[in-house]
């Protein structure tokens, strides 16, 4: 029934007795007012769909809630939406979908899938920081909405939290996951382009003296730190291997244990920090004389059942390793206890000025083999360090087992002499 709608006619319409009763209104094209049997009255917007023509109706809300004006404002509003082709029931639809799929958070899922675990060692701290730093400030939010400003305002919070270190680490992250909207072209512009880091990026230099070396080789083995975690220390300043790469090693990944010329570890390209591009190849690690022993003696803390040498106490069976933070952890706790001594010389007090971390285990052994004179091509192999160049990369695959073994058993021999000698300054072997 068609009448120009009045609130007193729209108040006075009785509810029929089954059924419904549909009052259109001849002032605006396409509103209907609707009252049922049980007495609820609403809006709707009949229109017919400009691509099937086929007839549809969008609810406008129930009356008085929605009065008379603001249907009609709503009604005019959808009716120019289909006369520029649009669909306000599918428009709608759209909406409470992107509502869900176009949120940073949706983003970050995307390329955690799609890029960071499949491409990426660091994806886990990628997902840790971003939902550590990020998600909590833009989870909800359309991430086509994100602007450079509001880039800036969330590292400028980090910055006042103190958190310097990390607010690069994140504005790189958040630069990555906006890349990767791109490349996806899900958005048009990158709110991270040529945006200058927030915070100054110091290069470490922590590098352990030899007394400090002493220190470390005999504490580390020792509570509060367990004996088989001190060993794994011992092995990451003995082959200078990543500690996230120490913390995963299997059974399997041990080859010639009894042949010491031979000796060696060679881990998966999966578990390599290594470019997307390029071959992925696995890393072979000699086992220095002080190395082999070392594996030894972490063999002997390991059950016949266990398939990781470093298993996480909250599994069974030996089946998944521990996380690589908890070496950092461990050298922490002995930080603590070193610092607890109160001793006075200068070794304790350098150490407890400036504590190492695990990854400057890995720096003393690279600084020590480049005093010996070994080369720094043979340095950088040693650490698995990603070359550049396309020859380099993809045609000439050596993988400098020879001189690797050379550097990691003059390491091993100049730290046992360290180790056996009580004299502070020790004349060390040298390369060549």
């Amino acid at each position: 029934m068609k009448r120009l709608l009045t609130d007193i006619v729209l108040r006075s319409a009785e509810p029929p007795s089954s059924g419904r009763l549909e009052l259109s209104d001849t002032r605006c094209v396409g509103l209907a007012f609707r009252v049922t049997s049980n007495g609820n009255r609403s809006w709707s917007f009949r229109f017919r769909d400009p691509v099937t023509n086929k007839t549809s109706r969008m609810g406008l809300g129930n009356y008085p809630d929605v009065s008379l004006g603001q249907a009609r404002e709503k009604a005019e509003a959808m009716r120019k939406s289909v006369a520029a082709g649009s669909n306000p029931v599918e428009a709608k639809r759209q909406a409470r979908e992107d509502a869900t799929t176009k949120t940073f958070e949706a983003l970050t899922d995307r390329y955690l899938q799609e890029y960071a675990y499949r491409f990426k060692r660091s994806a886990k701290a990628d997902e840790a920081n971003l939902r550590r730093h990020v998600l909590p400030k833009w989870g909800k939010r359309p991430y086509q909405s994100i602007q450079r400003r509001d880039v800036i305002e969330l590292l400028e919070g980090l910055l006042a939290q103190g958190l310097t270190g990390q607010t690069n680490r994140v504005q790189s992250l958040v630069s990555k996951v906006f890349s990767f909207a791109l490349d996806n072209d899900l958005i048009s512009h990158h709110p991270c382009l040529r945006l200058k880091k927030r915070a100054p990026e110091n290069a470490k230099t922590r590098v352990l003296t030899y007394g400090e070396i002493r220190l470390f080789w005999s504490s580390v083995v020792n509570p509060p730190l367990t004996r088989r975690t001190g060993l794994g220390l011992r092995l990451a300043l003995l082959t200078g291997l990543r500690i996230s790469a120490i913390a995963g090693l299997r059974r399997d990944e041990l080859h010639s244990l009894d042949d010491p010329e031979q000796a060696c570890l060679v881990i998966p390209p999966e578990r390599m920090k290594q470019s997307a591009v390029g071959p992925q190849r696995s890393f072979l690690v000699p086992l220095s004389p002080l190395a082999l022993e070392t594996v030894q003696s972490i063999l002997a803390t390991v059950g016949d059942d266990e398939l990781f040498l470093f298993p996480s106490p909250r599994r069974v069976n030996g089946r998944v390793p521990i996380e690589g933070h908890a070496f950092s952890v461990a050298l922490d706790r002995l930080g603590k206890e070193i610092t607890a001594q109160k001793d006075k010389s200068q070794v304790h007090a350098k150490w407890a000025e400036d504590p190492p971390t695990p990854h400057d285990l890995r720096r003393t052994l690279a600084t020590r083999l480049g005093s010996y004179g070994v080369r720094d091509e043979d340095v950088s192999a040693v650490l698995d360090h990603t070359v550049k160049g396309v020859t380099r990369r993809h045609y000439n695959l050596y993988d400098r087992q020879r001189e690797k073994r050379e550097a990691l058993d003059l390491w091993s021999a100049n730290l046992q002499t360290l180790l056996t000698s009580k004299a502070e300054i020790i004349a060390f072997k040298r390369a060549g």
